[in-house]
């Protein structure tokens, strides 16, 4: 049963926070309205927009400032001798935006949620690998996995994974109820939503008294908005922007390298990319360096169309230099001497995507591979041009390598964008989760990788070293990647 705190223990909370320094002023940011009239604040649904859930709703884990595992609303955890039993420590006497307390139920309730397969949520491949979810206590909750997984608290980390209220399913699409920094007003995902400082946050009020988020769905828009003052952030700045943003005292650039890539998907179901040896051309008619140079003005780090970041304990290296005679030779044996015409479907949302497919598109006419650009709306391009047009753009953040390999390559992946099939993948997957040794689990998860430089239908060429431009009033802004962010320590001038 949940516990919901008397008037007279609430106004003892509100007394408690009068010596306290109040937070000031208002920050705002932009968030892309991407999923449409599908856009909400349930942390686990398709439409879920992350820049206003990440500062209402908590984790039970957290990246801390080098990307590893540390505690919110879970203080410790450990396992059994084999992983296949998992006991988290919570934080006592936090409370929900509503006033109720937070526990072991709400855990429950919430990691329950995401893995019934009727929510159909795209979290759940993370976390699949949980059979049971159980309080022990109040704040003690033991997770039972269907077989020995050692990094289960990397996986944790996933920024839909938050906590909610037991038996909030149904409303928290709209209310947004959760634990964080700060607490909905309203929520307007065309226009601009509200947010206050939650004066009873666990790590202490917030610098900010509000925060807007505002819904601005095109690029060159948002920089318009930040160089206007209408926002105080904009964390998707080209290298080109940033000079204009660097050259005026208006402004701050944070350089963050990251995990986050860029790419261009090709499905792996439709004829011609439904055959290996055209994938392989595609991918080996790229030269990546030089989309690093003229794409993201050197600003990233090579990648071989694995998804792993350049930081991460399990990225393979692999060589991928750009093979023009080969590209040829094998778009020839699959029955293209005369190569192939593809169009590449491409969106303003994110401002770096019409630059990475011109030159690709002028780099790929080399091997016969002529790409034709098509220009699609930024309303609704996750909806109804992404995993639906036979050959789109891409991005995605940072995430733990078991994750990015499982929520984008596993065959049953709900977000599986390439349509990609591979049994022999999916048992490399499968046995790396399950070993427990590092250095052969690492051999694994790098065995994968390699598979999908042969076989894969997703050409990422780079991971990103984030620009992200902010008005100069903005302070404590941590310089790492956006899911580690600490909201609350954020202040403006």
């Amino acid at each position: 049963m949940r516990k919901t705190l008397s008037f007279t223990a609430m106004a003892l909370a509100l007394v408690g926070t009068t010596a306290i320094a109040e937070p000031t002023g208002t920050f705002r940011q932009a968030h892309e309205f991407g999923f449409g009239a599908q856009s909400s604040l349930d942390p686990i649904s398709k439409g879920r927009v992350f820049q206003i859930t990440e500062k209402i709703m908590s984790r039970l884990v957290r990246p801390d400032m080098d990307g590893r595992p540390a505690p919110d609303l879970a203080t410790a955890w450990s396992a059994n001798a084999d992983a296949t039993e998992w006991t988290f420590s919570l934080r006592d006497g936090v409370m929900f935006h509503d006033g109720s307390s937070f526990g072991a139920e709400d855990v429950v309730y919430s990691l329950q949620r995401v893995l019934d397969p009727a929510n159909d949520s795209p979290a759940r491949a993370a976390i699949a690998m949980i059979d049971r979810v159980e309080a022990v206590d109040a704040t003690t909750i033991k997770l039972t996995l269907s077989a020995s997984f050692a990094d289960l608290p990397l996986l944790l980390m996933d920024y839909r994974l938050r906590m909610i209220p037991e038996g909030s399913g149904d409303t928290i699409a709209t209310t947004g109820i959760g634990t964080g920094p700060f607490r909905l007003v309203n929520f307007d995902a065309e226009g601009t939503t509200r947010l206050v400082a939650n004066m009873d946050y666990f790590e202490g009020p917030p610098g900010v008294a509000e925060m807007e988020i505002i819904g601005i769905p095109d690029a060159q828009a948002r920089l318009q908005a930040l160089l206007g003052g209408q926002i105080d952030m904009e964390r998707g700045i080209s290298a080109q922007q940033s000079v204009m943003l660097s050259s005026s005292d208006r402004f701050n650039i944070q350089m963050i390298p990251t995990g986050n890539w860029r790419g261009l998907v090709f499905r792996t179901d439709v004829a011609p990319f439904d055959d290996v040896r055209v994938r392989q051309a595609l991918r080996l008619a790229a030269d990546r360096q030089a989309m690093v140079d003229l794409v993201m003005g050197g600003g990233a780090v090579v990648a071989c169309d694995t998804p792993v970041g350049p930081r991460d304990q399990y990225r393979a290296q692999i060589d991928c230099p750009q093979d023009i005679d080969r590209a040829r030779a094998l778009l020839a044996e699959a029955g293209f001497p005369d190569g192939i015409d593809i169009d590449l479907h491409v969106a303003t949302l994110e401002p770096t995507w019409p630059v990475l497919a011109e030159v690709y598109q002028q780099q790929a006419a080399a091997a016969g591979i002529r790409v034709n650009i098509v220009q699609v709306p930024t309303d609704g391009f996750w909806s109804d041009v992404w995993m639906q047009k036979d050959a789109v753009t891409t991005r995605w953040n940072e995430r733990p390598a078991d994750q990015a390999l499982n929520e984008v390559y596993v065959s049953t992946a709900r977000w599986n964008e390439s349509y990609y099939r591979d049994a022999d993948f999916d048992a490399l997957l499968a046995n790396a989760r399950q070993e427990l040794d590092f250095d052969a689990r690492r051999a694994l998860y790098i065995q994968a990788q390699e598979h999908l430089w042969q076989t894969a239908g997703t050409l990422i060429p780079y991971h990103v070293t984030r620009l992200v431009g902010t008005s100069a009033r903005v302070g404590n802004l941590d310089a790492v990647e956006n899911m580690s962010v600490r909201w609350h320590l954020v202040t403006v001038d």
